[in-house]
């Protein structure tokens, strides 16, 4: 068998003793090399050029880089979405690509009940009184339970945050692109409008597609409740930016809670997010847990694995 060449072509977040046992079980078969995660084209292309296959996590991997690479046969990406690979290029290169599917449900879901109770109860702001000498005045919060939580996107990890939120007594809308009869009882499919509507919480769970690229806008926003808070852990486009900014600083929203932004962080200074109030940003640590990265990097091998023995073509 000829020795596969395989990129590691950035940090897959886990321990180097890790990173090692996975890769102990393809000696013989495979030639690992690895590299810092870099955006420079030129330096994508001539680190890739030669290798069979290439394990990528979130970095952007454009078309070009892939169209240049003339023994590429497959791309393991290490994270659920795939919007940030050239898939014309691989589609047009016979090229296969898989994803991480399922690795980061509980990291994900478990944050969303995080940032839900942090902004509820004034989490943030009360530390910065106590910190200065004040007290708790004017920030008396409100409880989870009995709360309706609205979700856009019912899949693995939706379905996984609706679980959590009914734990908590919550009532559940979902919207999803289609109608599903195997829900529990206790989730009630809605159209988004109905759903924008009734939620006291809006939770983003949505791929990015044509279809939700932008699609939480000024006129959505003005359709939730002055009282209700936003959550966004899907992708950073799935909402215009500006337009959330905007929906926060006249009061639209009572707040919104945000993992993921347009452009990864480190944000621009002048991002209209940062300056915007009422909110809670994380620099997208929703899918990053220590448990995840390993159950992610567990996925990725695998999938070598399948890849190498043909299942995958």
């Amino acid at each position: 068998m000829d020795m596969k060449k395989v990129v590691i072509m950035e940090s897959l977040g886990i321990s180097r003793e890790e990173l090692d046992g996975l890769k102990k079980q393809f000696e013989g078969e495979v030639q690992f090399t690895e590299y810092e995660k870099v955006a420079d084209i030129p330096t994508l292309i001539s680190e890739a050029k030669d290798a069979d296959a290439m394990i990528i996590a979130n970095m952007p991997m454009p078309g070009e880089v892939i169209s240049a690479c003339d023994n590429l046969k497959y791309i393991d990406v290490a994270f659920t979405g795939l919007d940030h690979v050239g898939l014309d290029a691989a589609r047009e290169k016979g090229i296969a690509v898989t994803n991480a599917s399922g690795y980061s449900n509980e990291a994900v879901a478990e944050l969303v009940i995080g940032m839900a109770i942090s902004m509820l109860r004034h989490i943030p702001e009360t530390q910065e009184r106590m910190r200065s000498g004040g007290t708790k005045d004017g920030l008396v919060g409100c409880e989870l339970r009995g709360k309706t939580v609205g979700i856009i996107g019912y899949g693995n990890i939706g379905s996984r945050t609706g679980e959590l939120m009914h734990a908590f007594g919550c009532s559940i809308l979902a919207q999803s692109r289609s109608v599903h009869s195997d829900y529990p009882a206790w989730v009630h499919q809605v159209s988004q409008e109905e759903l924008l509507r009734q939620s006291d919480i809006v939770v983003l769970h949505c791929p990015l597609n044509d279809s939700t690229r932008g699609m939480i806008d000024y006129v959505k926003l003005s359709m939730m409740k002055p009282s209700a808070i936003l959550i966004n852990v899907a992708r950073g486009p799935v909402t215009n930016e500006d337009d959330l900014a905007r929906a926060l600083k006249e009061g639209k929203i009572a707040g919104a809670a945000v993992d993921v932004f347009t452009k990864e962080p480190p944000l621009p200074a002048d991002t209209q997010m940062l300056s915007a109030p009422n909110t809670l940003l994380t620099p997208h640590i929703a899918f990053a847990t220590k448990e995840s990265m390993s159950l992610r990097a567990e996925i990725v091998f695998n999938n070598l694995r399948k890849w190498l023995d043909g299942e995958l073509n």
